[in-house]
């Protein structure tokens, strides 16, 4: 006969064997004394913490056969052995997730009128209770508002929004909670020297935070990773067998990301994969370290329930970004964790995220270089920007063709938007008219845009971006439209810039351009703008 899985072993046979449910198994207790016992409850709450195990528990106290109320359920007679065997007749389970239609609770109130054929009274325990259908609901109210004396039921549920008002409001609710990082690992401590396992409590505390507060879960995954009970379970052991990375490699990785070390992060994802780590499993570990660094930056590191080492690792990154990177950050692992359609390159959704953060919200560069001013340095003091050229005397040649700078405008977009990454939308609202001398003409849609795009900051990064694609030092023109203004229609400028023997007949011979007949271009040089 196959050995019984431990979850299933150490289900608890009493209210106080249930962990992390206090505030239930206290006032179910207390009803159970005073002999005051609904005829309908709600348990909601994650999956694991207890919901199901808690009705069995409340339908063997309310037919126990201890004459003390404080004792039930005594586990010592008939009707508490039966329920702890699966052989009592009057608990009647029902999973609502393959019994949804209407048919199926129109069966149970048919059946509901018979009397006990065991104890005092029936309980009929229905889990998921969220799937079933609108018409089934409609046809268990009525059973719930006027139910025999003898009928008890217990509604569970994992999605207490989808259960209807009208449910709620006839049955007494119970929230249940999900148990904390200490009282896990305290029970699986319990647990592993009744089983005579040799286990470390870092390992653990690895499988209590791997369960996310999910009581069954963590002893499936005790039974996970102790395959041999005869060989002593280590951090590292334990990590191979859960698929996860150390927590050295997750903080590396924090680090690489919060600094922008790209090379660093892609080093430490590639080795953790080639490991053997589960890049998912990895993903949600680094979205728990930043959540932690981020809730030590809004309320100190004493809110979080960890080591001191770890505590010291969360208070030193909370000060390398600011709120908005790490929420960003967050967001973007966050997203990698729940890639499931690169299983064909299960390390990409990662490096992704990562190469992601070579682009944080501004207030990233400002804290940087806040941190980098504050610290003792023997690096040179960074040079001040750059000041803008003057204007060139009217008539002097364009520096840079026209087209040129229309070709490569969106580079200049991409170099904006690491500068100032609400830049490039503005950009998308104006037009390169020409260059004159070495001056950029831009055309805005409305005087709002030209306004936005005149503000100092945004100026001089537009002036570096420019720099940076076109190397050539440019000011920057910005218009409004006229009422009379034909976007579309071809200028001399346009003309000069597409073609460099008419420039040289105009600026160094001293040409002048009489006319321009559209028919000689298959379009408009302004559709490449648009094309972009």
């Amino acid at each position: 006969m196959p050995e019984q899985a431990l979850y299933l072993k150490w289900r608890p046979t009493r209210f106080e064997d249930i962990i992390g449910q206090e505030h239930i198994t206290r006032t179910l207790q207390g009803a159970l004394r005073q002999d005051r016992i609904r005829h309908a409850y709600l348990f909601s709450g994650p999956r694991g913490t207890g919901k199901t195990t808690t009705a069995r528990l409340l339908a063997k106290a309310v037919n126990c056969e201890q004459e003390d109320p404080g004792r039930r359920p005594c586990n010592t007679c008939h009707h508490c052995l039966a329920v702890n065997e699966g052989r009592y007749l009057d608990l009647i389970e029902i999973d609502a997730a393959s019994h949804t239609g209407v048919d199926d609770v129109r069966d149970l109130r048919d059946k509901i009128a018979f009397s006990p054929g065991e104890g005092r009274y029936k309980v009929y325990i229905i889990d998921e209770v969220h799937r079933f259908s609108g018409a089934a609901f409609d046809a268990l109210l009525k059973t719930l508002e006027e139910p025999p004396d003898h009928a008890i039921f217990v509604l569970a549920t994992t999605e207490l929004e989808k259960v209807p008002e009208t449910i709620l409001s006839r049955c007494l609710p119970f929230e249940f909670r999900r148990v904390t990082l200490a009282d896990l690992t305290g029970h699986l401590q319990r647990i592993a020297d009744a089983e005579g396992f040799q286990i470390d409590r870092a390992a653990l505390e690895l499988i209590a935070r791997q369960a996310t507060g999910s009581v069954r879960d963590s002893i499936s995954l005790l039974d996970q990773v102790v395959a041999d009970p005869g060989q002593r379970v280590t951090l590292e052991i334990a990590e191979q067998a859960l698929g996860a990375a150390g927590r050295r490699a997750v903080i590396a990785l924090a680090d690489a990301a919060l600094e922008g070390n790209i090379p660093v992060g892609l080093d430490v994802i590639h080795a953790v994969v080639d490991g053997g780590a589960d890049p998912r499993q990895f993903a949600r570990q680094v979205v728990e370290h930043l959540r932690k660094v981020l809730l030590t930056q809004a309320a100190g590191a004493a809110v979080i329930e960890d080591t001191e080492e770890a505590r010291q690792h969360y208070a030193r990154q909370a000060g390398l970004a600011g709120r908005r990177t790490l929420l960003y950050l967050i967001r973007t692992f966050h997203d990698a964790a729940l890639d499931k359609e690169s299983d064909w390159q299960p390390q990409l959704p990662l490096e992704l995220a990562l190469l992601e953060s070579l682009t944080p919200p501004q207030e990233t560069v400002i804290i940087q270089q806040a941190i980098r001013q504050a610290a003792p340095s023997t690096t040179p003091a960074a040079e001040p920007p750059e000041p803008e050229p003057e204007a060139a005397p009217p008539g002097t040649p364009p520096v840079i063709g026209l087209l040129t700078v229309r070709d490569k405008w969106t580079d200049i977009q991409k170099a904006a938007y690491r500068l100032n990454k609400n830049l490039p939308p503005l950009l998308d609202h104006v037009q390169v008219r020409e260059v004159s001398g070495n001056t950029l003409v831009l055309v805005a849609k409305n005087p709002i845009f030209k306004e936005k795009l005149e503000a100092e900051d945004r100026r001089r990064e537009l002036l570096k971006a420019l720099r940076q694609v076109l190397e050539v030092p440019l000011q920057v023109r910005i218009e409004v439209p006229g009422p009379d203004d034909a976007p579309s229609s071809l200028n001399s400028s346009d003309r000069l810039a597409g073609d460099e023997l008419l420039a040289y007949s105009v600026h160094q011979l001293g040409g002048e351009i009489a006319e321009i007949r559209s028919s000689q271009f298959e379009h408009d040089p302004q559709e490449e703008y648009d094309d972009e």
